[in-house]
C-alpha cells in the first residue's frame, strides 16, 4: 500500500462489533445504527485498508484472515484510544500531569508543603516535585519553564511573571542578647538607624531590599549594611554573633538561634508579602486547582 490507510476509531468499533457477532444485523443493533451504514462503514473500511476483512454470504458472514488479525488489534487498540483520551480529559482538568514547585525556606513555617499533602490526595494523579531555592533563583527557573509555581518572597515585577497572594506578614528586629535594646519588650524601627546591618545582597532584589529595610529608615537616612549573608538563617547566626542587627519577616525568625533576640516592631504597619508565581498567560487548570488547595493558607496574618 503506497500510502496510509485513513481508519478512524468509528470504523473500527463499527468492524469490531461485526467481527464479534459475525452478524450484521446482530451488529447494528448492538451500535444502534441501521444496518444499511453498517455495511457501508465496513465496506470503506476494506477500501482504505485495500484487504477483505469478511467473507459474506447469504446465510453466514465469517473473518477472512486479515479480518481475524484486526479483530485482536482493533480491540486493543480501542482500548488504548480509551485509555489515552481518559488521560487527555484528566490533563485538561488538572487531574493528571506534574506539577513542579518551588519555594522559598522562610515560607515553611506557613504551611505551604503541608497543604501540597492536601492536593496530592485530591489528584492522586498529580505528580508533584519541589525544589526550595532563593526567589530570584526560582523566578527565572519559572521563566524559563523549569518550574510551573513557586512560593517567592517580596519578589520584584517582572512582565513575563504573574503573581498570586499567599501570605502578607510583619516584620520583627532581631539584636544580640547582649544589645543595648534586648531587655525591650518591643522597639520602633528609626532606634536601629546607627547599628550596623546585616542583611543579604543586592541581588536579591529592590523590592526585598526596600520593603526589609523600610520600617528603619527615617527621612534621607539608611541603615549602613555591613555583613550580607545569602540565608535567613546565615542572617540571625551572624546577628547573634554580634555582627549586627536585622530585620526579618515573622517566619523566617522561627529558627533563631538562642544568641539572637526577637523584638517587635511598634506602630509599624511595612508587611512582607509572600505571593504564588507562575509565567505569564499560564492558566492551566492543573495550576488552579493547585492554588486552590493552599487557599485555606491565603489568609493575611492577624495582628
Amino acid at each position: 500500500m503506497d500510502r496510509e490507510p485513513d481508519v478512524d476509531l468509528r470504523q473500527l468499533r463499527a468492524f469490531l462489533a461485526v467481527a464479534d457477532e459475525l452478524h450484521f444485523g446482530r451488529a447494528a443493533g448492538r451500535l444502534r445504527i441501521a444496518q444499511p451504514a453498517l455495511s457501508q462503514q465496513i465496506r470503506r473500511t476494506e477500501r482504505e485498508l485495500g484487504v477483505d476483512l469478511f467473507v459474506r454470504t447469504s446465510r453466514s458472514v465469517a473473518l477472512t484472515p486479515a479480518g481475524r488479525v484486526l479483530q485482536g488489534r482493533a480491540r486493543s487498540l480501542l482500548q488504548q484510544a480509551r485509555r489515552d483520551l481518559d488521560e487527555t480529559v484528566r490533563v485538561g482538568r488538572g487531574e493528571a500531569g506534574r506539577l513542579d514547585v518551588g519555594f522559598v525556606v522562610s515560607a515553611l513555617p506557613l504551611g505551604p508543603i503541608e497543604r501540597v499533602q492536601v492536593f496530592r490526595e485530591r489528584y492522586p494523579l498529580v505528580r508533584v516535585e519541589l525544589t526550595e531555592g532563593y526567589s530570584s533563583t526560582l523566578l527565572a527557573r519559572i521563566v524559563r519553564g523549569e518550574l510551573d509555581l513557586a512560593i517567592v518572597r517580596d519578589p520584584d515585577p517582572d512582565p513575563a511573571v504573574r503573581f498570586l497572594p499567599f501570605r502578607s506578614e510583619r516584620f520583627v528586629a532581631a539584636v544580640p542578647r547582649g544589645h543595648r535594646l534586648a531587655g525591650r519588650a518591643s522597639i520602633r524601627g528609626p532606634e536601629l538607624l546607627d547599628d550596623p546591618f546585616v542583611f543579604f545582597p543586592a541581588e536579591a532584589g529592590s523590592v526585598a531590599t526596600e520593603r526589609n529595610l523600610a520600617p528603619v529608615v527615617s527621612g534621607a537616612r539608611r541603615p549602613v549594611v555591613v555583613q550580607e549573608a545569602t540565608t535567613w538563617a546565615t542572617v540571625l547566626h551572624l546577628v547573634g554573633a554580634g555582627l549586627g542587627v536585622t530585620l526579618a519577616p515573622e517566619s523566617a525568625t522561627l529558627a533563631a538561634p538562642d544568641s539572637v533576640v526577637l523584638l517587635p516592631l511598634e506602630a509599624d504597619e511595612h508587611r512582607s508579602e509572600l505571593v504564588w508565581a507562575a509565567r505569564a498567560g499560564d492558566d492551566r487548570e492543573i495550576l488552579r486547582n493547585f492554588v486552590a488547595a493552599t487557599e485555606p493558607a491565603t489568609e493575611s496574618a492577624t495582628e
